[in-house]
């Protein structure tokens, strides 16, 4: 791993930890990495110091630290740290999420432009992030099951959206089809693959989808 933990300032003036990566080379921009239900897992380090390497510097938020700050689970132990991740990330609630990511936007901002990446809870919020948060130049949202709930929000951006066509969590056909109803501009893409597919050392990972999704994060936020 070649990040850092660093404290963040969130627009509610909330302090709050994230992991912070530095781009590799010339600097192409900067990116929101927002977690799974999981926290600031290995996963999540492991996707920020892809960006890293990629030339882009990455900042991941740690979206549960005023309940319950360092709250991580580990890719190999995601079933037994279910149900209290989904408790955060229910309670956290979307301003709290919009105020800290808001608040690494501002971070990235100072250095051109910005774009915001996200798996799971992470998805749903990239969306909510497109459509809420002004100035974003791109975003790639991978598995938000909630993002069905929030095609009334219409992001401000280029965004993609990335599922697995064999997701137990997320009732494919439906979000599909009402994500590209209500937003026919927005490119969805659907791979042989369950929930969870880009992270890595659990039984979800996949490791062609992820590549794809990953070169398919790469092109969108190298054309923004």
């Amino acid at each position: 791993m070649t990040g850092r933990l660093i404290s963040v300032k969130s627009r509610d003036g909330f302090e709050f930890d994230a992991w912070h990566v530095e781009a590799q080379g010339a600097r192409k921009g900067g990116v929101i990495v927002i977690q799974e239900i999981f926290g600031l897992s290995d996963h999540i380090k492991d996707m920020a110091d892809r960006f890293g390497a990629a030339g882009y510097e990455a900042i991941a938020p740690s979206m549960y630290d005023r309940a319950e700050p360092g709250f991580i689970v580990q890719p190999q132990d995601v079933a037994a740290g279910m149900a209290r991740g989904r408790e955060l990330a229910m309670g956290n609630g979307q301003d709290n999420a919009m105020n800290d990511i808001g608040g690494v936007f501002d971070v990235l901002s100072k250095s051109g432009k910005v774009l915001v990446t996200g798996y799971c809870y992470g998805g749903s919020m990239s969306w909510l992030a497109a459509a809420r948060i002004e100035g974003l130049a791109a975003a790639s949202c991978y598995y938000g099951g909630n993002i069905p709930q929030l095609i009334g929000m219409k992001p401000r951006c280029p965004t993609i959206c990335h599922f697995g066509a064999k997701d137990a969590h997320i009732p494919l056909i439906g979000a599909v089809d009402r994500i590209e109803a209500a937003h026919p501009d927005v490119p969805v893409y659907i791979y042989d693959a369950g929930h969870g597919f880009a992270r890595k050392n659990s039984a979800d990972y996949d490791a062609a989808s992820d590549q794809l999704a990953f070169e398919r994060t790469l092109q969108l936020f190298g054309r923004a």
